[in-house]
């Protein structure tokens, strides 16, 4: 059984509580909370019969912890993971894991010394369609790639970010293309691969922050495919779609619903006797934006653990989505194709104001 703690008790807490305190992933339970706002880690204990705790370094004295979700705002993740490596608990962070290259670098670091895992949330490559997709993928049913899509079109008004005042700094949170599309921009990396160079553009269009409430760029990746990112939060009055779209010289999949969670589009040049069965048999429905994910995901960092396995985003592959939103903000900023590889120079993720 892996002991796990969650430190930080704000809104994505729900999904990781509600899966390790109820007891839903096999082999883990939860045994304590933490959050430095007192109603908040003693909603969250009280829910579930567990300890909690106000104080970090407290928390994590505990011996009776294995491992830590850190589920604090993205700006402070990575001197969070870095104090769980040195206390010994193996570490699952939300994404995006930090906000500046070097904090992922040291945080890899922190648990490579420390001999702790790193784990990075990436629940999307565990929905079941995006699954399908992978392996029809592996299995070299679209060809050549030629184009990638993404889409996010959700809904976040100002009273959303006027929840937290780290919400849309860039310091601590980031825009839309840090938050709520990281795990698209993902998504588009783990199916075309390395991309070469990125020009992107953005604006804050309706509501009060630091950050971008909407974004859009083009993507030149190393195969020679090219790939589209239109994210925005400015949907009114509601959450519209989360898409991945794969164009192939053999084959289209689109990927939609809300959380890339329903097929919407699955053809292929060469049929295959189940592929009338995967849009039936293999669209799903979350209850909300963050999809069905989070417990395939746990269950993966379980058979980590317990069988000594390699991660599927561990922290060199979280670090990869980071590198490419840096890229994607030092283009806003410098209005130029910004190749990979590249040493931020303009590019506010992680600044203080």
């Amino acid at each position: 059984m892996i002991r796990f703690g969650l430190l930080g008790c704000g809104r994505i807490s729900k999904r990781h509580s509600d899966l390790l305190g109820g007891r839903q992933v096999n082999g883990a339970s939860l045994t304590a909370v933490c959050d430095p706002v007192q109603e908040r880690a003693e909603a969250v204990a009280s829910k579930f019969s567990v300890r909690p705790y106000f104080d970090m370094d407290e928390f994590l004295s505990q011996k009776d912890i294995d491992a830590v979700a850190v589920l604090t705002p993205s700006g402070l993740h990575p001197q969070h993971a870095i104090a769980c490596a040195k206390a010994g608990k193996h570490v699952v962070v939300e994404k995006p894991m930090a906000l500046r290259l070097q904090d992922a670098d040291a945080m890899i670091r922190a648990c490579d010394e420390a001999g702790v895992k790193l784990f990075v949330v990436k629940q999307n490559r565990f929905n079941v369609p995006i699954v399908k997709a992978r392996g029809a993928l592996e299995a070299g049913r679209f060809g050549r790639l030629v184009l990638g899509t993404v889409r996010v079109r959700w809904c976040r008004d100002q009273t959303y970010y006027d929840q937290d005042a780290w919400r849309g700094t860039w310091a601590y949170d980031g825009g839309v293309l840090t938050n709520q599309a990281s795990h698209h921009i993902d998504m588009l990396e783990w199916f075309f691969g390395d991309v070469v160079s990125v020009h992107a553009r953005s604006t804050t269009a309706l509501v009060k922050i630091e950050t971008e409430d909407t974004a859009v760029a083009t993507l030149k990746f190393r195969s020679g495919a090219l790939g589209i990112i239109e994210a925005t939060t400015a949907v009114r009055p509601a959450d519209l779609e989360g898409s991945l779209s794969i164009l192939g010289e053999q084959g289209t999949v689109e990927v939609g619903g809300f959380a890339m969670n329903k097929i919407r589009h699955w053809r292929f040049v060469d049929e295959l006797p189940s592929d009338k069965e995967v849009i039936e048999n293999f669209s799903v429905n979350p209850p909300n934006v963050y999809g069905f994910g989070h417990q395939a995901y746990y269950q993966h960092v379980i058979d980590c653990l317990i069988n000594q396995r390699a991660a599927l985003v561990d922290g060199l592959e979280g670090r990869k989505s980071l590198e490419l939103i840096s890229a994607l903000y030092e283009s806003i900023e410098t209005g130029q194709e910004v190749p990979l590889h590249f040493t931020p120079r303009l590019c506010r993720l992680g600044m203080a104001s």
